[in-house]
């Protein structure tokens, strides 16, 4: 059992009191601490690795072998009762043999945890760590005590629980003049690490080496300010980063005149980053290498390790196992083995980015950060051979290199990206996912001046077998998007924006504000591609859009970004924008052509009729009303799971495809007005984009979709839901019968 119906809890007043007389003294403060400090060197021994074994004799083979490619000597091992008799005394004196540097966590079962106040659980306590100091205190480089103590449900500590078990292991360590290190608080909750210290500190017992886990997983990306410490308003403004935290526990830990503060435990699990980005595994991979580079460049830890090595969820290496199988226990608590099958075990891509930062930073000096906090980070490293440049950008934004380095100190560097791979052409972009740039140690290196993202411009850097080229001709910019160089050279050619003429009305798809027309695909004949060219602007749109981008650029925004997060649209080609366009209508947006059967709204039109089917002409069969509610409530709550707000969400800008007699795949147009967070889209928003699309539909129709759709959020249909529908429907008369078209047609009448 890990819960007891009355939970214990460390947020005791004692611990408040301290935590508060220590910040209110402002204490936990450091000038600029979001930024990191300058001229530093990064520990050999900086980058770890949490493992475990299992009872075959085999796995020690196979975890040592992991860790010689990895090329880290640093390793935790989790330690519990038993374990002196199982697999891990094995495989704990193999990894000594080996010659790892073993941070030994010994770790209390919940169930003992939360009853160490009594004297037959300290003698059972007293006699363990005895024990296993005896057998291997003098191989390992430390001891930890402590698990996630701030976390009820996992240690089941009491204050004075911990404190016994505490003082048990540090006079044992003492004894055998080993480092002790904990408390083992887990994120940035400096209130339990201030609290814990300096009841320790009273006591004469304080840590050789301070713990906390700091994770970044709860604000999704390792760069962002942390919105859980005083909430999303004032995220920005306190400044509460990766960077920032880390200087900010090494403060404590100095100001209680600990010398060394770890972070022992810390991963992204992939099934956590997959709630809002499909690319699970990428971006897991990208979030290690940023997140090693960013505790590098932080200087205020000497250690940082990861966990756990193998494990489907947030390992570098999987189990082949699925999230049913998965221990009662968090593994960050208690990494008590490795589960599955050799055979199925394989790398996560999350493998070669640890190998490759680890190879990269391990060892050398720390000169500056170029750029951060600010969406692109460049730091820079030196070796005794080279001048190492870590460039990324936050997800899902991107930097040209050339705005950022003049292209004669481009082209004396080497490029590696961030699996270790050298790149035999430079890249001409900056994206999420890290590169290293090397040049020799002590090359001048020219950085120009205002760097920044490139301006309001988003890519999704994870799309298989594709790459951006940025295109720079003739006062045009753009971007292509192709499987290579030769292949964006063509589409460049081909559909060049001084050769994009719109049609005539009888000749476009559609031709309003915008013309939209069809052009043959140059990369296959047989397919086509999708310009879209504003052509009209009223005049208060005229002014509006003069402070926003071109709308090819929201557009292509738009449609990366719905694929970034897994949403089906029309895939994105390329756009173009006349630099300094004054009219605002040059610049065209081209994506695949779409070959729909339908629109949503004509299927909600015909529902409406109370018709029960809708019948598709090219395989002729039909799907019913219930079977298109549930499918279309299920992509639009992926939608908006995934931080999406449509914000145009009619009918027609949703196509339909059938793909089998009960299947139908949907696509999104028309993406130049949607916008992203990085959360689950709010429910005001959402119920904003349904009033939309259902305005054709008809009540009782409104209602079966709306409650499929709500029962994915657990939520009802309310009045208030109701409501929402009904104001959209006589906004939508208002305008047919007062606005622009309402004017139009009755002009017509009377010209009749």
């Amino acid at each position: 059992m890990l819960q007891s119906k009355k939970q214990p809890s460390m947020l005791t007043w004692p611990i408040i009191r301290k935590s508060l007389a220590y910040i209110l003294s402002g204490r936990l403060y450091i000038k600029r601490g979001h930024l990191p400090p300058v001229n530093h060197v990064v520990p050999n021994d900086f980058i770890g690795v949490c493992v475990a074994s299992a009872a075959e004799a085999s796995m020690d083979d196979y975890v040592i072998a992991q860790l010689e490619a990895l090329g880290v000597k640093q390793v935790r091992l989790d330690f519990s009762y038993g374990d002196l008799e199982s697999f891990n005394a094995r495989f704990l004196q193999r990894l000594i043999a080996e010659k790892y540097n073993v941070t030994l966590h010994l770790v209390q079962p919940f169930a003992h945890a939360k009853n160490m106040e009594s004297a037959h659980e300290l003698a059972i306590w007293q006699a363990f760590v005895d024990a296993v100091l005896a057998r291997f205190g003098a191989s390992v480089t430390r001891i930890e005590i402590g698990t996630t103590i701030n976390r009820k449900r996992w240690a089941g500590y009491t204050v004075n629980g911990f404190l016994r078990a505490w003082e048990v292991a540090f006079t044992a360590t003492q004894q055998h003049n080993i480092q002790l290190a904990g408390p083992n608080v887990t994120d940035f909750e400096p209130i339990y690490n201030i609290g814990i210290l300096d009841l320790l500190k009273a006591k004469k017992q304080l840590p050789a080496v301070h713990t906390n886990n700091l994770f970044s997983e709860r604000v999704s990306e390792p760069e962002r300010f942390d919105h859980r410490v005083f909430k999303y308003r004032w995220a920005t403004i306190l400044k509460f980063n990766l960077i920032k935290k880390a200087r900010l526990l090494k403060k404590i830990s100095t100001d209680f005149g600990i010398k060394h503060f770890i972070s022992p435990v810390a991963f992204w699990a992939i099934y956590r980053i997959q709630r809002l980005l499909p690319d699970g595994e990428q971006k897991q991979a990208d979030y290690a290498a940023r997140y090693l580079l960013l505790n590098a460049a932080s200087g205020a830890l000497d250690q940082v390790f990861w966990g756990a090595l193998i494990c489907h969820r947030e390992g570098l290496i999987d189990d082949g196992l699925h999230d049913a199988q998965y221990p009662a226990l968090e593994r960050v608590t208690h990494y008590a083995s490795v589960d599955g099958e050799l055979k199925n075990f394989w790398h996560h891509a999350s493998f070669n980015a640890f190998k490759t930062a680890a190879s990269m930073i391990q060892g050398a000096r720390y000169q500056a950060a170029i750029s951060t906090a600010t969406g692109l980070e460049i730091h820079h490293f030196q070796t005794a051979q080279h001048d190492i440049h870590a460039l990324w950008t936050i997800n899902g934004k991107v930097a040209l290199l050339q705005d950022i380095y003049d292209l004669a100190d481009v082209s004396q560097a080497e490029a590696i990206n961030r699996d270790g791979v050298r790149l035999s052409t430079m890249p001409e972009i900056v994206n999420e996912s890290p590169i290293y740039l090397l040049w020799p140690k002590n090359c001048l290196i020219s950085i120009k001046s205002n760097l920044a993202l490139s301006k309001d411009l988003a890519i999704h850097a994870h799309i298989q077998g594709l790459q951006y080229y940025p295109f720079h001709q003739t006062g045009w910019f753009g971007m292509i998007l192709a499987n290579s160089a030769d292949e964006a050279a063509l589409l460049g050619q081909q559909l060049h924006p001084d050769n994009l003429k719109s049609p005539q009305k009888n000749n476009a798809l559609r031709h309003a504000r915008n013309a939209i027309w069809a052009l043959a695909d140059p990369r296959d004949p047989l397919n086509q591609v999708t310009v879209k060219q504003p052509v009209k602007m009223y005049p208060h749109k005229a002014f509006l859009d003069r402070f926003k981008p071109s709308k090819a650029k929201r557009s292509w925004n738009g449609a990366v970004e719905l694929l970034r997060r897994g949403v089906n649209t029309a895939h994105p080609v390329a756009f173009f924008e006349q630099e300094h366009d004054s009219t605002l209508k040059q610049n065209f947006y081209i994506c695949n052509y779409v070959k729909a059967d339908c629109s949503v709204g004509e299927m909600f039109v015909h529902f409406a009729k109370e018709n029960k089917e809708f019948h598709f002409t090219k395989n002729n069969c039909a799907i019913s009303a219930e079977d298109t509610y549930a499918q279309l409530a299920s992509y639009l709550h992926h939608m908006h799971q995934s931080g999406a707000f449509f914000r145009d969400l009619s009918g027609g800008n949703v196509l339909v495809q059938q793909l089998g007699n009960k299947e139908l795949y949907f696509s999104l147009i028309d993406t130049a007005r949607a916008r992203f967070y990085t959360h689950p889209t709010p429910i005001k928003y959402r119920i904003s984009d349904l009033a939309r699309i259902c305005n054709k539909l008809h009540w009782a129709g409104r209602e079966r979709f709306m409650g499929l759709y709500l029962a994915n959020i657990g939520r009802k249909l309310t009045f208030k839901v109701k409501l929402a529908f009904y104001l959209y429907d006589f906004k939508v008369t208002f305008k047919r019968k007062f606005g622009r078209k309402g004017i139009k047609k009755l002009m017509n009448k009377f010209k009749k």
